[in-house]
């Protein structure tokens, strides 16, 4: 392993961490086919857009979906919900995680 100062050792940035409300009515009520249909064009274009933004994970609710995303800044995830004519009604940096493990 390198030495701590040495010039060749790999430096990481930090990418953050986006939730994006997505007011749907009816959401929760989407049929299987419906959601993999929008999901299939998502990931179509997040992968023309290239790897610096990524989608996590997604909640659905009665009328909303709650969508994680990995991005540079909330541009980036504003472009997609464009490119993809999904709505993106907030966008929200995340600014913490709290991990209830962190405190027993």
């Amino acid at each position: 392993m390198p030495p701590k100062n040495s010039t060749s050792m790999l430096k990481f940035e930090f990418m953050p961490q986006f939730v994006i409300e997505r007011e749907i009515p009816g959401a929760g009520s989407l049929t299987e086919d419906q959601i993999r249909e929008v999901s299939l064009h998502s990931l179509e274009t997040l992968q023309s857009m290239g790897p610096h933004i990524q989608w996590l994970h997604s909640y659905v609710t009665e009328d909303k979906v709650y969508c994680v995303y990995v991005a540079p800044d909330e541009e980036t995830i504003r472009e997609h919900a464009r490119k993809t004519g999904i709505r993106a009604d907030r966008v929200s940096a995340v600014r913490r995680l709290i991990d209830p493990a962190a405190f027993s």
